[in-house]
């Protein structure tokens, strides 16, 4: 479940929850299997969210679900994306009924 956490962007969100769980940076980046400088840049909001792979292994780290750090990387879980067309559908008769 998504939980109601505070909408930041994507670098902002992860660099809050590293730094809570008082996981250095470079320790992170090892530990996903990225340069410290490119998740850096990522953190700063300097580049895009990662690749699927990339973002899979950094919520793992940081015990985050899954959906919840897809959601802050402004994209769909990659099991959903096949069925976008039946997601929308079913988001517009929801908000309809609202």
């Amino acid at each position: 479940m998504i939980s109601s956490l505070p909408v930041l962007p994507f670098g902002a969100f992860v660099r809050a929850r590293r730094q809570s769980l008082g996981i250095a940076l470079n320790d992170f980046a090892a530990r996903i299997g990225i340069s410290p400088a490119y998740w850096s840049r990522i953190e700063r909001d300097m580049e895009r969210p990662p690749k699927d792979a990339l973002i899979d292994a950094c919520a793992q780290v940081l015990g985050i679900d899954a959906d919840e750090i897809y959601t802050q990387a402004g994209r769909l879980p990659p099991d959903l994306r096949p069925h976008l067309k039946e997601i929308v559908q079913m988001w517009r008769k929801r908000r309809a009924r609202q």
